[in-house]
């Protein structure tokens, strides 16, 4: 089906009028009715909202365009096993047992492969051919790639902890000491920020793979700090609840 009839069959499920759709995602009845007619189509933080209210994927309400596949295990990928956000957004690059609750299940690519052996193995394919498969599979994918590209995890944790110092050493006012920086997909951190000359603009690549952090402000009110870092830049800036209102602190090449 097209977007246009997923939408239209989602709300019809829900048993939602136009109208209380367009308030639930704030955009106007009009905005719905062109969807529904397949005039257009939802921008990305509306797709956001939807996929969380009818709780299925961005990829199902625009008509499943993409083959899916969690980028740490390989596994094919749907509505019923797409891992989450723990503020309930899919998270559509990983699997819900790669990624779960906001955190990544394997760091280790031979504890992977150990487990797969032991579960995928069967009369036709033997735990050696399971794991013979998995080495050449896995390094292709975007969560493993920052481990070969780094030369393995031990490297990977030093770059880590190269980064935190880098963070801290930049002693931003209201930012809390940084201790742990997480893997990050991009498209969930990749916001829009408006420039000095009044331009918008994103810094990031929605489908690779980032180190970073959200920290409370230690000056209180209800915004965060949020940091993203890889081998080039470091990033900060604060937003409030689920990303809104960004304002960028600093952008600085590594």
């Amino acid at each position: 089906m097209e977007a246009k009839e997923i939408i239209l069959e989602l709300r019809t499920k829900k048993g939602f009028s136009q109208e209380e759709l367009a308030e639930k995602v704030f955009v106007t009845r009009q905005a719905v009715s062109r969807w529904e007619n397949g005039e257009t189509i939802p921008n990305t933080e509306t797709l956001k909202l939807l996929s969380k209210l009818f709780d299925v994927s961005i990829n199902t309400l625009l008509g499943s365009p993409r083959n899916l596949i969690c980028q740490c295990c390989g596994m094919p990928l749907d509505d019923c096993n797409i891992s989450k956000e723990k503020n309930g957004l899919f998270n559509e690059e990983y699997c819900k047992w790669c990624y779960a609750d906001g955190e990544y299940t394997y760091d280790n690519m031979d504890d992977l492969i150990d487990f797969c052996a032991g579960h995928m193995a069967n009369e036709h394919f033997t735990p050696e051919q399971v794991r013979a498969y998995m080495r050449d599979m896995l390094p292709k994918l975007n969560y493993w790639k920052k481990y070969t590209e780094l030369g393995g995890a031990e490297k990977f944790e030093q770059f880590k902890k190269q980064l935190i110092g880098e963070f801290n050493a930049l002693y931003i006012e209201g930012m809390p000491e940084v201790k742990e920086l997480n893997a990050l997909v991009g498209g969930y951190v990749n916001l829009e920020y408006t420039l000095p000359n009044g331009k918008t603009a994103r810094f990031l690549d929605d489908g690779a793979t980032y180190l970073g952090s959200q920290l409370e402000s230690e000056l209180g009110g209800d915004r965060c700090f949020g940091l993203v870092a890889n081998m080039e830049f470091l990033l900060v800036c604060t937003y409030e609840e689920n990303g809104a209102n960004p304002e960028l602190v600093i952008y600085k090449k590594r």
